[in-house]
């Protein structure tokens, strides 16, 4: 057999019952290869280009993410979630700090519930435009491509505006989040829906009724409901085969369940189906996130700007030179990283709890109470006290059910950490999808499953 990185050929020769000889192929799919977004190795048993049996190999990846998790206090936990599911990260930190809140028997504040919602459902848009997209280019269709990632850029600029970051964007704070939404933020919202909307048209016009396309997609990596479910499929992936489960309705959380929104499901369980939902949820998200702004309860969101202000680089300066007589009276003036951290904003969006919730840059920059307060928070042994307990906690992620187990023993670090990604369930069957079908039918299927190897592999 040939190594994991050889792009060796082999042979394997049997004789069949008419005294004949039959060679069928092993060759090697992976675990470098444009197509599976990410490594991933698929052994490929080929009679001709039929495929006879496969074996998927994963793990290349793997980055001790729960075991990191439970290296650190619970808040340092949070930028390692950025990098599971990275095309949609927000959702996976809104997962973890849920899970933990949980523990702690916290309510967040209802402004922040709205904040995540509208943040996770901007993700998920970039999700499947992502996965729509790639997959389409691996069928030859360039230009939607380059049509939706435009569309995501106007999305990704959105929550740069809101957390400073545009992909690993640790946005989310246990008891809250990192900062309030941007007075413009609702106005530039609904002109970037606008224009997804525009490019959604587009795709729709040169993908849904092409002829090529459905002949790539239609009937192609067919799962059916019974196979679905008794693998714990969950997603886009389980909704084609007309089960309609998703977390967001079977299990609300956050204000999903005052928010009006439809779960499309398909009818054959194959990838036309899949691409026709994702399309369908990116409607649905938009129109969540629309009324969910409309909605969204009032708060500060932007300081008072009348009395003295200083930038956030001068603050930063005085307080190094310890000059920083008189300036817990000033306003701060921040840039894009810091946006919405306000003292003021901030009480908004997170918790009004000091053994729970980081002060203020404001606060720990000009005050020592704000300063001891920060320390205390992150120092080892110090941090977040969560009780004893153990807790799992799903939410629906791009890809299907996103859940977060997690165990205390009562200090500031976890005991175990443990993450259910929604893609390994279609792995496993992934082998099952593909026997019987042509080489060529990978690519599609492979890209329906939108498999993301920063989440599967952890």
């Amino acid at each position: 057999m040939p190594g994991p990185t050889s792009p060796h050929i082999e042979f394997e020769e049997s004789v069949a019952r008419d005294g004949k000889r039959k060679g069928t192929l092993l060759l090697n799919m992976g675990p470098a290869h444009p197509a599976t977004h990410g490594v991933i190795r698929i052994l490929l048993d080929l009679d001709g280009e039929t495929v006879q049996s496969a074996e998927v190999e994963i793990g290349y990846l793997h980055r001790a993410f729960e075991k990191s998790c439970e290296e650190g206090n619970y808040t340092q936990a949070i930028p390692y979630t950025d990098r599971l599911n990275y095309s949609s990260p927000i959702i996976n930190n809104v997962g973890y700090a849920l899970a933990v809140e949980k523990l702690l028997d916290l309510k967040t504040t209802e402004r922040c519930d709205y904040v995540r919602v509208i943040l996770s459902e901007i993700s998920r848009i970039c999700d499947h435009l992502t996965c729509i997209g790639a997959s389409a280019m691996e069928l030859g269709a360039v230009t939607p491509f380059l049509y939706f990632m435009k569309a995501r850029e106007f999305l990704w600029e959105l929550i740069e505006d809101v957390s400073g970051a545009r992909v690993t964007v640790s946005y989310v704070r246990i008891g809250g989040v990192k900062a309030d939404l941007t007075p413009d933020f609702p106005e530039k919202t609904r002109t970037a829906f606008d224009k997804v909307r525009e490019t959604m048209d587009d795709v729709d016009r040169l993908l849904t009724r092409n002829r090529i396309f459905w002949d790539r997609m239609a009937n192609v990596g067919v799962i059916s409901k019974e196979m679905a479910i008794s693998y714990g499929i969950t997603g886009p992936f389980l909704r084609s085969t007309g089960v309609e489960y998703d977390v967001r309705k079977a299990n609300p959380y956050l204000v999903y369940d005052s928010l009006p929104f439809d779960v499309p499901i398909g009818e054959n369980g194959d990838n036309y189906d899949r691409y026709l939902i994702r399309m369908e949820e990116m409607r649905q998200s938009m129109r969540i996130v629309e009324k969910a702004l409309d909605e969204i309860p009032a708060g500060e969101v932007q300081v008072d700007l009348g009395g003295g202000v200083v930038s956030g680089a001068e603050m930063v300066d005085r307080a190094k030179k310890m000059e920083t007589s008189g300036l817990i009276r000033e306003d701060v003036e921040v840039g894009p990283t810091l946006g919405g951290l306000e003292r003021k904003a901030r009480e908004a969006v997170i918790v009004h709890d000091r053994k729970i919730s980081l002060p203020t840059k404001q606060e720990a920059y000009s005050t020592i109470e704000g300063l001891m307060n920060h320390f205390k928070l992150l120092m080892a042994g110090h941090g977040l006290q969560v009780p004893e307990g153990e807790v799992y906690y799903p939410v629906e992620g791009a890809n299907g059910e996103l859940g977060f187990y997690i165990v205390s023993d009562g200090t500031d670090q976890p005991y175990r950490v443990r993450c259910r990604p929604p893609c390994f369930p279609i792995m496993a069957s992934f082998s099952r999808l593909i026997e019987g079908a042509m080489i060529a039918d990978i690519i599609p299927t492979f890209g329906s499953v939108n498999m993301i190897a920063g989440e599967l592999d952890r």
